[in-house]
């Protein structure tokens, strides 16, 4: 047996010797030290050797075994260090070459119009405040004027954490916030731009999208402030030749509530397929805060006044970049957003 032994070192080592790449010293190694292997096999033959002959074969078979380990441990690397080189050697780097330019991102649509919407509000002294994306549902609902089992609710098709946590369906529980920290103090003019959550989701709605609520509380305001502010933000935001009108609507925490629309963008208030013929382009509610959330934050209704409107981020890009489709904004298509 020890002569089969080292029958089997000599052949081995002459096939390592011949081996050229990865693939043929891995056929070597199975072929000799594998489970099923050569010198495996001679190894579990011992059993059957005179007791006196075992010490000194297995001895030779375990040098052997060794031998062989190491030299096709050396002969890997040695493969593994030449084909590096002969990558780096293919690789190489021409300092000569000019380079390649880095290319630069930019900032999100939505990115974009909410900045932009920011920069409108806070030139006509407005304030932004910010308040959690969790919230209670007293904040969320009940000190706005929807009390539990209220069919506002239904509107707003909510999230809930637990009975009385959920993630804001509006940034209008930024306002009883501010209120809250402010009273009695007046004027109070803020915007309250963030993310909010609703279980929509289609071409025109989605899960999660951006909302910017904004307020003014003051001892004398009226509707047709409200009006002018709201006019401004078009003008600067479509363009100087924008009109806007008030249609009486309904919202709980306001009181009067009114939708607020804009004159077409495509037609210019003729009429046309983009405004279904009307004209006009909804972007927003809006009305004088009702009188119950100025008792609810510890206001005086009979002292002070307020108007409040809100607005989707993404209904404001959808007008002013004429998309048709919500959904581009959360894709991440860079062929969509290289376009901005």
């Amino acid at each position: 047996m020890e002569q089969e032994i080292l029958r089997i070192k000599e052949k081995a080592f002459s096939e390592l010797e011949a081996a050229r790449t990865l693939e043929e010293l891995q056929t070597i190694k199975v072929k000799y030290l594998g489970k099923k292997g050569e010198l495996t096999r001679v190894l579990r033959e011992m059993k059957e050797l005179p007791p006196d002959e075992r010490p000194r074969t297995g001895q030779l078979a375990n040098e052997v075994r060794a031998f062989l380990e190491s030299e096709l441990d050396r002969r890997f690397q040695n493969l593994i260090e030449q084909e590096k080189q002969k990558q780096l050697a293919s690789e190489a780097i021409d300092v000569t070459l000019p380079g390649r330019p880095v290319r630069r991102g930019h900032r999100h649509p939505l990115t974009l119009i909410m900045n932009e919407i920011e920069e409108i509000f806070t030139g006509m002294g407005f304030e932004i405040a910010e308040g959690p994306e969790v919230e209670w549902d007293y904040y969320n609902f009940e000190a706005l004027n929807i009390p539990k089992g209220h069919p506002a609710r239904d509107m707003q098709d909510s999230f809930y954490i637990t009975g009385e946590m959920l993630l804001r369906t509006h940034t209008s529980p930024v306002q009883v916030r501010t209120l809250e920290k402010t009273v009695p103090r007046v004027p109070v003019r803020i915007i309250a731009p963030g993310k909010v959550y609703r279980r929509d989701d289609d071409a025109t709605h989605s899960p999660m999208f951006h909302q910017v609520e904004g307020l003014l509380v003051d001892r004398h305001c009226t509707l047709g402030d409200l009006k002018g502010v709201l006019l401004t933000f078009a003008r600067q935001m479509f363009g100087k030749d924008r009109e806007i009108r008030l249609r009486p609507s309904f919202f709980p925490f306001t009181e009067p509530s009114a939708e607020a629309d804009i004159s077409c963008l495509n037609c210019q208030g003729e009429g046309c397929r983009v405004c279904s013929g009307t004209g006009w382009l909804e972007i927003l509610g809006a009305g004088m805060v009702h009188p119950k959330v100025l008792e609810n934050v510890g206001y005086d209704p009979e002292e002070v006044v307020g108007f409040a409107f809100g607005m989707g981020v993404e209904r404001i890009a959808l007008l002013k970049f004429g998309i048709n489709d919500l959904r581009l904004f959360f894709e991440s298509d860079l062929r969509f957003l290289q376009q901005f």
